[in-house]
C-alpha cells in the first residue's frame, strides 16, 4: 500500500518539494507547509528580537522607541523583569523551532531531550519575568494585565501537562500539549498584526489614554519641556511644581503629526484587545490542527502503548492524561488487539 512518502509525485513541483521536506523527516506536504509557516514565523520573530538583549544600547537606549522604557527606568523590579523575560524567551523560542523537526526527534533524540529541558526551564523563567512587567506593560491597562496572566497560565500549564505526559510515556498527549503551549506563545506574533489593524481602525476616533506630564516630557515621548507645554498646556502645572502629578488625556492617533504620543497611545490602547484576539485565534487553530491529524496521534499512541508495556506501567496506552483515563470516553484499544479481533 502506498504511503504519502512513497506515493509517486503528482507533478514536478511536488517532486522537487519532497526533496526538501523528506530529508528532514516530513512525509506529508501540508505538515511541512504548516511547519514552514508557523515555525518560520517564530524563528524570524525571535531572531529579529535578539538585538533587544542589548537593554541600554537598543531596547531602552538613547534612540529607543519603546513606550514602556519610561516605567522600566523608574522600577528596578520591572526593569529586571523585562531583561529576564527577553534573556529567557528568545533562546527558548529559537530552540523550540527545532523541537518540531521530525528528523531531530527521531535521529537525534539526545538533542531533543536536552533541548526540551532547557526550553522548559527558560519558559518558566521568561513567564515569571513577563509577569513582573505586567503592571505597566503596554500602558498597564486591566485588559493587558489580565491577558498577560491568562496567557502565562495557559503557556506554563500546557508545558506542565506536556512534561507530565512525556514522563508517563504518553507521547501523543505530549505532542498535543506541546503544540498548544507554543501556539499560545505564538499569539504574541499574531497580536502585532492585529494591533496595527486595531490601532488604525480606532485612530482619531476619540479613544484617549491618561498620560502623566512627566512621561510626556521624557526622552521616550516628546522629550522637552517647551514642546510638551506647547502641545499640552495643562502640563505647565507639572513643570512649575504646582501639580507634580499632572495627568492629561492623550488621543490615540496613528497619524499624529505633532510627535510620538498619539501614535504610541493608539498602540497601547489596542494592545490588550489585540492579544485577546490573537490568543483566541491560536487557541482555536491549534485544536483544529490536532483534530485534523488523527493518524499521527494514533501512531504515537501505539508507540506509547509499546513503551509503557516495556516499562511495566499500569494501564498501558493510557498511563498519562488521556480522555479514556480521566473522562467517560470509550477505552482505547491498541492496533495489535484490533488486528487480532478481526
Amino acid at each position: 500500500m502506498a504511503t504519502a512518502s512513497n506515493r509517486p509525485p503528482a507533478n514536478a513541483f511536488v517532486k522537487a518539494v519532497r526533496k526538501v521536506y523528506n530529508p528532514i523527516g516530513f512525509t506529508k506536504g501540508y505538515n511541512f507547509i504548516l511547519f514552514f509557516i508557523f515555525a518560520g514565523a517564530l524563528l524570524g520573530f525571535t531572531l529579529a528580537r535578539f538585538q533587544y538583549l542589548s537593554y541600554n544600547g537598543i531596547f531602552c537606549g538613547e534612540n529607543a522607541q519603546n513606550f514602556d522604557c519610561y516605567y522600566y527606568d523608574k522600577s528596578t523590579v520591572e526593569r529586571a523583569g523585562i531583561i529576564i523575560h527577553l534573556a529567557a524567551i528568545l533562546p527558548a523560542g529559537f530552540l523550540a523551532c527545532f523541537q518540531f523537526v521530525p528528523a531531530i526527534r527521531h535521529k537525534v533524540m539526545i538533542f531533543h531531550r536536552l533541548s526540551g529541558y532547557i526550553i522548559l526551564l527558560l519558559s518558566l523563567v521568561s513567564t515569571a519575568g513577563a509577569l513582573m512587567t505586567g503592571r505597566h506593560s503596554f500602558g498597564g491597562g486591566l485588559d493587558v494585565q489580565v491577558v498577560v496572566g491568562v496567557l502565562g497560565i495557559m503557556f506554563v500549564g500546557s508545558l506542565a501537562i506536556s512534561y507530565y505526559n512525556v514522563k508517563r510515556l504518553q507521547l501523543e498527549q505530549h505532542r498535543a500539549w506541546m503544540l498548544r503551549a507554543w501556539f499560545y506563545a505564538g499569539s504574541i506574533i499574531t497580536s502585532r498584526i492585529a494591533l496595527i489593524s486595531i490601532a488604525t481602525l480606532t485612530s482619531g476616533q476619540g479613544y484617549h489614554l491618561p498620560i502623566s506630564c512627566d512621561q510626556l516630557a521624557s526622552q521616550y515621548l516628546i522629550g522637552s519641556q517647551a514642546e510638551t507645554i506647547e502641545r499640552f498646556p495643562e502640563c505647565e502645572a507639572y513643570f512649575s511644581g504646582v501639580n507634580p502629578g499632572e495627568v492629561v488625556p492623550v488621543e490615540g492617533d496613528m497619524g499624529d503629526a505633532g510627535g510620538a504620543p498619539g501614535a504610541r497611545v493608539a498602540l497601547n490602547l489596542g494592545f490588550g484587545a489585540a492579544v485577546w484576539l490573537a490568543l483566541f485565534i491560536h487557541a482555536v487553530g491549534v485544536e483544529f490542527y490536532i483534530q485534523l491529524t488523527p493518524a499521527e496521534s494514533e501512531r504515537l499512541r501505539n508507540v506509547s502503548y509499546q513503551r509503557q508495556v516495556e516499562a511495566g506501567m499500569k494501564h498501558p496506552g493510557r498511563a498519562g492524561l488521556t480522555a479514556d483515563r480521566i473522562g467517560d470516553s470509550a477505552i482505547w484499544v491498541p492496533e495489535q488487539e484490533k488486528s487480532s479481533n478481526t
